[in-house]
């Protein structure tokens, strides 16, 4: 038998099939598998984005704030929670339709992405409400950052049928506690922003 050559069994019987084709299916088997891992990872990083804002949904966020928890517990790097919540969405959603509000949350979520450093990170967690993870600040910087949103959002308007729509946006600030849970962070900051939205009721009244 031929140095080059390697015995297989072929549909019709014994065959002999040179060495270099077996090599070249098995690159070809290997660069499909590659393919594939490539397709799973980019489904999976999929799943954890919003697909309207292209921004974290919750579930990316929480695991985000899995990952910061842990960064913190190692390095103590300090890192707070802004949690946003738009003002008079409903409204915009039931008087002009859903594709006014989507219009609308594209523009607030751009309008965030925009004024955040790269360290932070922005995500959607449900409806009209947007959490912002903050590295390196302490509570009162970041209390002037939440406002600062605030105004930014307030400012952000769409077009729609002759008329410019826009919300108000309230967002609370917690910072990060590294032996605590993604769950209660959030719950802790979903409580400061009806606190902050309280807040700001209270002061138009």
């Amino acid at each position: 038998m031929a140095a080059d050559r390697n015995f297989v069994a072929g549909p019709e019987g014994p065959a002999y099939q040179p060495a270099a084709l077996l090599l070249a299916e098995i690159e070809r088997l290997k660069a499909d598998l590659a393919k594939a891992h490539r397709t799973i990872a980019e489904l999976e990083a999929r799943a954890d984005v919003d697909p309207l804002l292209d921004v974290l949904n919750r579930r990316g966020f929480e695991r985000e704030l899995q990952r910061s928890l842990a960064y913190m517990r190692r390095y103590g790097t300090p890192a707070v929670l802004v949690f946003i919540d738009l003002d008079g969405f409903k409204g915009i959603n039931d008087d002009n339709g859903h594709s006014a509000g989507d219009a609308l949350l594209k523009a607030v979520a751009r309008e965030l992405a925009a004024h955040v450093r790269a360290s932070d990170v922005v995500a959607r967690l449900g409806g009209d409400e947007f959490a912002v993870l903050m590295w390196n600040v302490g509570g009162e910087a970041a209390a002037v950052k939440a406002r600062e949103l605030e105004r930014l959002i307030e400012h952000v308007a769409v077009p729609h049928e002759g008329a410019r729509l826009s919300v108000g946006a309230s967002a609370g600030v917690v910072p990060l506690a590294p032996d605590t849970t993604p769950a209660r962070i959030i719950d802790a900051a979903d409580r400061a922003m009806y606190a902050r939205k309280r807040e700001r009721r209270t002061a138009t009244q």
